[in-house]
This record gives structure tokens, sequence and C-alpha cells, in this order.
């Protein structure tokens, strides 16, 4: 019975852990080019070479005696995200959006004294958060404001846009978008919405919410699908452009939407989860195989690659 159910989603091009894992990031990733993504710091210093966009950094805590210098680094900034270099998953990451004398004043509205602010900013050095559990920094950067697109489909977070790049391909895409359940986060496996999109212009379609298909945000009502993406085709460029960037032949994109300065990339993942694959409806596998098939002449440019991949995943095209 499993070899049966295993052998199904495979004609049905779903791409497993393993196939992943073996087929696709041993074979396309080095792992000379893994600290340009595991590390947030790399990220955006690679990033502003190539002319994408990342959140403005205000400061890097690198190791236990620098936390003394908090108060002074934060001194003129009220709102604020912090989060571990290294980290994962969104652990870790608090996101403050005022300062008041009781201490710091998360997202979700609950205050953070400055003593437990230190101590979680030196539980992230400790590599509580971290890949692999190794000492890590802190990160101190600019809060985004996201584009009011997801206001009626989202619970207090922030959603961030996930898009899978294979040889500099934007293969698949989804829109994470936070729950009460996920408590504001975009993250799927605390309870966040994934909604598929449309690689052929930007438009969500119908959502997984943990193991169920859905129509509409548990807690707004509103549908998730229908909702026209903007700036589509200039996210969907600097996710091709990760594989110059970077090296990395099969990596994640994750993308926010600023209201003021549209799509803001946020990290790369060399070990972008499979979900993205129940929240399009769509075999990954299917999609990498097509690429791998492509014409050598789309892989001239990101702009290329991205028209194809418009052209060739676009919706009812599967």
């Amino acid at each position: 019975m499993i070899f049966q159910a295993l052998h199904r989603l495979r004609e049905r091009g779903v791409l497993g852990m393993n196939g992943r894992n073996a087929e696709y990031i041993m074979a396309m990733n080095a792992r000379s080019a893994y600290p340009s993504v595991d590390n947030k710091v790399e990220t955006k210093r690679l990033a502003a070479q190539f002319g994408i966009p990342t959140p403005k950094l205000y400061y890097v805590v690198e190791n236990h005696g620098s936390i003394a210098s908090l108060p002074k680094v934060l001194e003129d900034h009220q709102e604020f995200a912090v989060k571990p270099a290294h980290g994962s998953g969104g652990n870790g990451i608090v996101l403050i959006t005022a300062k008041t004398e009781k201490g710091f004043v998360t997202q979700s509205g609950r205050v953070i004294s400055g003593e437990d602010f230190a101590y979680h900013v030196s539980s992230i050095l400790s590599g509580i958060y971290s890949l692999g559990g190794r000492e890590d920094m802190a990160i101190i950067e600019a809060l985004i404001h996201p584009d009011p697109v997801f206001d009626g489909v989202s619970y207090q977070g922030v959603p961030d846009e996930r898009v899978i790049i294979y040889r500099g391909v934007p293969v698949m895409a989804m829109v994470r978008l936070p729950t009460r359940a996920s408590d504001g986060k975009a993250n799927l496996h605390r309870g966040a919405i994934g909604a598929g999109i449309d690689l052929a212009g930007g438009t969500t379609l119908a959502g997984v919410h943990k193991t169920r298909l859905i129509n509409t945000h548990p807690d707004t009502g509103n549908p998730v699908s229908g909702i026209v993406i903007p700036h589509w085709d200039e996210l969907l460029t600097m996710a091709a452009t990760a594989w110059e960037m970077t090296g990395l032949g099969y990596l994640g994109a994750d993308f926010v939407l600023d209201r003021d300065s549209g799509p803001v990339l946020l990290e790369l993942n060399a070990r972008p989860g499979l979900a993205i694959q129940m929240a399009n409806q769509v075999g990954l596998r299917l999609r990498l195989e097509m690429t791998d098939r492509a014409p050598a002449e789309i892989f001239s440019s990101p702009q290329a690659r991205v028209a194809w991949a418009e052209e060739t995943f676009g919706h009812k095209k599967k």
C-alpha cells in the first residue's frame, strides 16, 4: 500500500524529501556556497552588490559584551526587528513596533521589559535559534511596513512570498499568510496559511491551512484566492537573480512587499521545504524536470528565465 501511494505521488510529479535532498540540494548546491544564505548578514552584503533591496541594517550584536551598547544603538529607533543571523523557520525573530517606559512593544501588543529583551538577544548569541545550535549573532534591522494588498487575509503579522528557484528559474511560488493560530507569524508549521501563486501574473490561488484545503482565511473570512500581487515581475526577477548571486542551483527566496519600496528580500534558503506543492496543488518535480528540458537560451539572463517560467508554468499550464 505504501509503495503504491508513493508511486502515485511520483506519477503526479510530487517531490519528496529524499528526492529533494539527493537529487537537487546535494547535486545542485555546493557546500562552499551555503554561507551566502545561512548568514543573513552575508546575504544582505551580496544582495546590495546585485541591487536587491533588503531591510536596512541598524546594528549587528556580535558578542555578549555588545549587548550593553543596545540602549544607545536603539535610542533613535522606535520600531525595528531582531533576528538571529543564522536562524531558520522564523525562530527567534521579534518585531518591535514601539517603545514605552515599561519596555518594548511587540507586533502582537505584548510588552517586553528591557531586561527580557537583553536576555532574548543573549539567547540568540548562544545559538538557541541557529542552524545546528552554533553560536550566533543578532541582527537589528528596519521594520517592514507591509503593502495593504493582504490586509484582508492576514492576522496581525507580515505576509511573505516564497519562490523556489531552480537553475535560476522561478518554478513555484506561494504567499504565507499569518493567522491567529500562528500568532501572527508567517510560518506554515506554526499554523499560517500557504496560498499558491500563479506565476503568470502573480494572482493567488486557493490555500492550505495545516492539512486542509481552504478558500477563505479562518480569522477574517475573506477569500485567499484572486489577489493580484503588485510588483510581481520585479519580485520574480529578483528571485531569479539569486542564482547569479549565490551560485546555488536549488534554493528558496523569501520576500515581503513594503508599502513604500515594493519587494524586499528577507532571506534565502538552501533547503526550502516542500509544502509549497500543497499550496499550489502541483508537483514540484514535474516543473524541475521541465526546466531541465528548457532551451539553453533562456538561461542567458534572469529576465529571460522569468519570461520562460511565466509562459511555461502559468495557471492552466501545469
